[in-house]
């Protein structure tokens, strides 16, 4: 018998979906962070199923010497070391395919929102004011669209793209990233001069914390439109607040934040928050560019496709 602790809370599915693969599960997302350590040493299981409820940490590990897998519902995997896993020859398996559609949806969404002013004029109308001139907007055909990182998701974001006759460059540091017939694979360099649009589609790690800085944005020679769909920290928000300020940025649709605790911002946090809630060319959003009810059914079907391979199941 191998038994599957899952501690978040998934589709209902998902039961269905790993019944084949003779797997029991222990549905736990009642659990805290802090009681999950006690839950795992006290079965002998093998795999480990989590959202984002807490960080899967080497110390964690310890409590649970039998797990060979742990598998993450959904594609961000910031909150998992992965070190510790390898270190303790445990698989680490996520699921991009599972809400890369429900992100490129939603890019598109965000983007043409920001450039045709639609959160704006929505809030206007609601308040009886009837300003057609003041909100005229940009349209997205035949704007050049940069992308940085071009993994799952901004591979979907892009071939939703080309249906508007965008030209899309991508930029990615994996040398094995391939071109396909949605996007043209571009140095930093020549994305920096040519992108009208700058979306953000990379992973959240050290290496790329605030990647996208002062010294990054300063290197675009046009004033750019910025989504970012990624994660928070990849973007240095001073430096965009400071870039809004001034029109180098001209608007910004911002999925996710620096801090998404907005009970618990610092002062500097809490005062860039107050300019960009109030900013009439930024549109903010609570995380949720993959959250769709296809998506959240989804991420089931993908793990239990991955888990089926790695226990060799069907084989």
């Amino acid at each position: 018998m191998s038994l599957c602790l899952v501690i978040d809370d998934m589709h209902p599915s998902l039961p269905e979906y790993l019944a084949p693969l003779g797997l029991t599960l222990h549905y736990r997302p009642d659990l805290t962070a802090a009681e999950v350590p006690a839950a795992l040493a006290a079965h002998p299981y093998e795999g480990l199923m989590v959202r984002s409820k807490l960080r899967i940490t080497r110390e964690l590990l310890a409590h649970g010497p039998q797990l060979r897998y742990v598998a993450r519902a959904g594609a961000g995997v910031d909150n998992v070391d992965e070190q510790a896993l390898a270190d303790a020859g445990i698989t680490l398996l996520n699921a991009p395919e599972g809400n890369r559609d429900a992100v490129g949806e939603y890019a598109v969404g965000l983007l043409l929102a920001l450039l045709r002013n639609i959160v704006r004029a929505d809030a206007e109308v609601r308040v009886g004011q009837w300003r057609r001139e003041a909100n005229r907007g940009e349209e997205l055909g035949g704007k050049t669209v940069g992308l940085l990182g071009y993994g799952h998701m901004g591979r979907a974001f892009a071939r939703r793209l080309s249906a508007f006759g965008c030209i899309v460059l991508a930029h990615d540091h994996d040398p094995a990233c391939l071109p396909d017939e949605n996007a043209t694979l571009v140095p930093l360099a020549e994305l920096q001069a040519r992108a009208e649009v700058l979306s953000l589609h990379i992973p959240y790690s050290p290496a790329n914390h605030h990647v996208v800085n002062e010294e990054f944005l300063a290197g675009f020679a046009n004033a750019i439109w910025l989504l970012n769909t990624a994660r928070g920290e990849v973007l240095d928000h001073a430096a965009m607040v400071s870039r809004l300020r001034t029109g180098q940025v001209r608007g910004a649709a911002l999925d996710v934040l620096e801090n998404e605790k907005l009970a618990g911002l610092s002062p500097e946090q809490q005062a860039r928050f107050d300019y960009l809630r109030t900013a009439p060319n930024v549109v903010l959003a609570p995380h949720i560019g993959g959250w769709s009810f296809q998506s959240y059914e989804r991420i089931n079907a993908v793990l239990a496709r991955k888990l089926a391979a790695f226990l060799g199941v069907g084989e």
